[in-house]
């Protein structure tokens, strides 16, 4: 008696977290989310280009796209020459573009001439991360 009682209970515990897992990952892919970490603005030309595929191939499923821009070429972000083409390529593809406050301060850049398109993090490795953990797709360049 003890061990059906036992077993109906180990079996009803695997059956809902099973049911869980799987109600989960149902959530966490409706839509495909994507964040790239890039060191040099030249990148963003493919970056874009990459997600504007992406939305095409995606279609409804197609959710964010981050770019986040880190490393010590980050003040290449204040250069209105270099970046103002990529600024306005990323809100036509509804890419959000993301600037590492850490890769900002390091390397001593006025963060009052970032961008206002631009969202600034403290930590962008960090950030990249949390995104993950959030089930976004990633690559690092």
């Amino acid at each position: 008696m003890k061990t059906y009682i036992f077993s109906s209970i180990l079996f009803l515990l695997t059956l809902f977290s099973t049911a869980n897992l799987q109600a989960q990952q149902n959530v966490n892919n409706s839509k495909n989310n994507y964040v790239v970490l890039t060191k040099k603005i030249p990148q963003l030309q493919p970056i874009l280009l990459t997600a504007e595929a992406l939305k095409e191939e995606d279609g409804k499923a197609f959710g964010d796209f981050q770019v986040i821009i880190c490393g010590k070429e980050i003040g290449d972000i204040t250069d209105t020459e270099k970046i103002a083409a990529f600024i306005e390529k990323a809100e036509k593809a509804g890419v959000h573009l993301v600037a590492c406050g850490f890769s900002l301060n390091k390397f001593k850049v006025d963060k009052t001439k970032v961008p206002k398109e631009m969202k600034v993090v403290e930590n962008g490795i960090l950030y990249n991360f949390q995104l993950q953990k959030k089930g976004y797709k990633n690559i690092s360049l």
